[in-house]
């Protein structure tokens, strides 16, 4: 199964019609659980702080993590998919996780197996949601040889 973890309000009309398409194409194991989290009342490093916890408290120990940021690892479509179907195999749960505004703590950043980075740009968090769901269809389909994924 994979989860993702995200602080934020729920999915935007904008962003909706596209998470829902690709959320419908996932198949099992590769289907997804939405965790959205509130952001934090306050600001800077003490939201971080609280928001990177709530974050923290819903992760199973033996869950794979991949924190998304842009200082993460950049990896390219199939990369992913070997990564996400070689713990599929082993039958742990992958949760990637989404901070908020202020980013996460060290705590999270060292508890994620894999940070990982879609891009050196920052995007709005609503948009990283959609990239995210297209990019594990995109990994599910290579897994499974289908031809959306044209390399």
């Amino acid at each position: 199964m994979l989860k993702i973890l995200a602080v934020g309000k729920r999915h935007e009309s904008w962003v909706l019609e596209g998470v829902e398409r690709y959320h419908k194409r996932l198949r099992r194991p590769w289907d997804i659980k939405w965790i959205l989290l509130p952001h934090s009342a306050y600001e800077g490093q003490q939201a971080r702080r609280e928001e990177s916890q709530a974050l923290l408290s819903r992760l199973d120990p033996h869950d794979f993590v991949v924190l998304l940021d842009e200082r993460g690892k950049l990896l390219d479509s199939p990369a992913l998919s070997r990564i996400i179907q070689g713990e599929i195999d082993v039958s742990r749960t992958v949760v990637f996780v989404i901070g908020g505004a202020y980013g996460v703590d060290d705590a999270l950043t060292q508890r994620a197996d894999i940070v990982w980075s879609l891009s050196p740009l920052v995007f709005p968090h609503q948009l990283v949601r959609l990239i995210l769901i297209e990019q594990l269809y995109r990994a599910q389909s290579i897994a499974m040889s289908h031809p959306y994924h044209h390399a």
